[in-house]
């Protein structure tokens, strides 16, 4: 079973949702949106987490985590692990809660933290779910504009309201504002690159070292070990000109070194899938060998 790639590093800002498996339900009633977050509160001190926004949604949920100490995979396994065991007891259930592993995506924070915590409040509205994000009280949106019933202990709001204004009652004031002009804005998640990453392209080549590591690692998605290469269309970008040999070159360095596959490369340049196998082939034959990524493993390229 591949598992997904994790960037961990102290100071690393993410995204992390994790849904229910099959889609189902994983919050059937009150007792269960209290049990998670009484769950997250206990993890995130046990781990060190600052956690910038949350949203429980019925089959899934939304958080926004600060890793002071690297430690993400461990922290949200111990959160998950913790509510599946309660959900399974509690709704006298067997099997798996959640789909798969969690997902994370790793943010820049100037650029997209307060875009991020907008986007994540604002689900039970796009949702239909809600009018405004003040009538859903599973999120943190309440606790960062000071309309919460009771303080929640897990939850660190200072970044996010300073960004506004340094008196506590403006800067709650102009946040609400911002959350209701992104109703009809458009969604933060639109600039992730290779579903991993949101933020600019520095942003991305900066942690470049970090992933290169695990270039030739098959049980990761070949997508998020290549999450910082060139495009295609970047590669490709003089075909019309090229003569036969440094196309065929490009062909084997698109599939060798930037880990495309055979037909994403066979249909970007309109050219037959089969051909393209042949010029790789070519081409690994005249190397002398195999490079790391085009090992055999149960018969198959991997």
């Amino acid at each position: 079973m591949s598992r997904q790639l994790r960037i961990e590093y102290s100071g690393a800002l993410y995204h992390i949702t994790s849904r229910g498996n099959g889609k189902a339900m994983i919050f059937l009633d009150d007792s269960d949106m209290h049990k998670f977050l009484d769950t997250l509160e206990i993890c995130t001190k046990a781990f060190n987490f600052i956690c910038h926004g949350y949203c429980i949604m019925g089959n899934h949920y939304h958080l926004l985590i600060e890793t002071p100490d690297a430690n993400l995979s461990a922290g949200i396994h111990r959160l998950n692990s913790v509510y599946a065991q309660y959900f399974n007891k509690q709704h006298d259930r067997v099997g798996h809660v959640f789909q798969g592993r969690f997902k994370a995506i790793l943010v820049q924070r100037d650029n997209y933290l307060l875009e991020l915590c907008r986007y994540i409040v604002l689900n039970p509205v796009r949702a239909g779910i809600v009018n405004h994000p003040a009538e859903y009280k599973w999120s943190s949106y309440c606790h960062t504009v000071g309309t919460a019933a009771k303080s929640n202990p897990f939850l660190t709001i200072d970044w996010i309201l300073a960004q506004f204004d340094s008196d506590i009652s403006l800067a709650r004031g102009s946040y609400v504002n911002f959350v209701m002009d992104g109703i009809n804005a458009d969604s933060p998640m639109k600039d992730i690159g290779t579903g991993i990453f949101l933020g600019s392209k520095s942003f991305m080549e900066a942690l470049t070292n970090r992933i290169s590591e695990h270039k030739y690692d098959i049980d990761i998605p070949r997508e998020q070990r290549y999450a910082c290469r060139e495009n295609l269309s970047a590669l490709f970008k003089d075909l019309r000109f090229l003569i036969k040999e440094s196309r065929n070159k490009l062909i084997f360095t698109a599939y060798s070194q930037h880990g495309y596959t055979k037909k994403e490369i066979s249909e970007f340049i309109n050219l037959h899938v089969v051909t393209i196998g042949r010029i790789i082939k070519e081409r690994q034959t005249f190397k002398g060998n195999l490079c790391p990524e085009n090992r055999i493993i149960n018969g198959q390229n991997v």
